[in-house]
């Protein structure tokens, strides 16, 4: 195995196309697609499937690739640290739930690094492809919580996919409400002063088990229920309909806008909030800075 196989099949991946990639890197695609092989034949994998569309990852290509890209990362920071190269582009991947201090804590991290150039991804995504993304090395780190109801199950993915749980702060549930809901008058809300209501829910596409779900009391029985995509729908029918949505309580006005609180919800429950790193890679440099700015952000 060598850098430029390396360099080769993560552009592979990139482009999609042998002639693509070939074209890119200023090599023949016969010498491209001999040093895939090669690799492949190192490592007793298949990385691509290929078609007359084109190429596809296999599913050991995208854990392969994920490796592969941390290695490339890691020397190229050698060679701008060492080397006297100019620093190129820094990139860097979240994966998480609909937290507003998990975007504080990104674009505090952005503005940290102060790098003319970088390319960061914040993927708000479903809780199964926190767990795959980071899983593949798609992200440096993810963002979930536990309560004693997901939590063995969690646990469970966790483990199975060579990930550890790492807490940030246990939470008692809230209620996210618009500020001129009839609800919003009340210091501590209970389960039956939402029953008039919308409950408002995350989709999880296909892997909907209650398990995966972002809100706790997933379970609970509702007659109004509206399951939405994004952060930014989920808040304007918490406010156009009196909606609700269950949560951590940790709010961001300067993020999430004056017109959502967050009210105690009266129940004997809890989120114990945490980030999810692979076991078995140290963490970049820009992933322990993410997680200090979390810590710093969640215990103050």
């Amino acid at each position: 195995m060598t850098h430029k196989q390396l360099m080769y099949a993560v552009t592979v991946a990139e482009e999609g196309n042998l002639s693509n990639a070939a074209k890119k890197l200023f090599i023949a695609q016969p010498s491209l697609t001999a040093a895939i092989h090669d690799l492949e034949e190192e490592f007793g994998i298949q990385i691509f499937i290929r078609s007359n569309k084109g190429i596809k990852v296999t599913s050991e290509g995208e854990e392969f690739l994920g490796y592969a890209r941390q290695v490339l990362e890691q020397t190229k920071l050698i060679e701008e640290r060492y080397g006297g190269k100019r620093p190129g582009k820094l990139r860097f991947c979240v994966s998480a739930q609909h937290y507003s201090f998990a975007v504080e804590a990104f674009a505090v991290l952005i503005k940290n690094t102060g790098a003319e150039k970088y390319e960061f991804h914040m993927r708000e995504t479903q809780t199964y492809n926190i767990i795959d993304d980071v899983a593949h090395l798609r992200s440096e780190i993810g963002i979930l919580y536990l309560n004693r109801f997901n939590e063995e199950v969690i646990r469970k993915t966790l483990r199975d996919n060579n990930l550890s749980f790492n807490s940030l702060f246990t939470a008692k549930p809230h209620v996210f409400l618009g500020k001129k809901s009839p609800l919003a008058g009340k210091k501590v809300i209970s389960l039956d002063d939402l029953k008039p209501y919308p409950r408002l829910s995350y989709e999880q596409g296909n892997h909907n088990s209650f398990y995966f779900s972002e809100e706790i009391l997933s379970t609970m029985d509702c007659d109004k229920e509206l399951v939405v995509l994004d952060r930014a729908t989920l808040f304007n029918m918490l406010v156009g309909l009196n909606g609700y949505t269950i949560c951590s309580g940790i709010i961001s006005e300067e993020l999430n806008g004056p017109n959502i609180i967050a009210r105690p919800l009266d129940i004997d429950d809890y989120m114990e909030i945490g980030y999810i790193l692979p076991t078995s890679i140290h963490p970049s440099y820009l992933t322990a800075e993410y997680i200090r700015i979390l810590i710093e952000l969640t215990r103050t």
